[in-house]
């Protein structure tokens, strides 16, 4: 499974939400579900499935999901 596929089943369990389709575009607002608590939960989630952490100035920072993916590669790459 690749990292869009793992991520989109991070999104999917966090939310409750079968619809939620990953694109690079993709933002809270564009997400019912993604309020701050469940934006928390979503950070920890995804910590725990790549096996990273994020410091607190990330997971405020993050504009979109392509963001988000880029960070998850770079911290994937520095653990091989």
């Amino acid at each position: 499974m690749d990292l869009k596929e793992r991520l989109q089943q991070v999104f999917v369990t966090v939310f409750d939400n079968d619809a939620i389709e990953l694109t690079p575009q993709l933002t809270a607002d564009d997400v019912d579900e993604w309020d701050s608590l469940s934006h928390i939960n979503l950070m920890l989630a995804i910590e725990l499935e790549f096996g990273i952490e994020f410091d607190q100035s990330e997971i405020q920072d993050f504009a979109n999901v392509g963001e988000l993916m880029a960070s998850i590669e770079e911290k994937t790459r520095t653990l091989k």
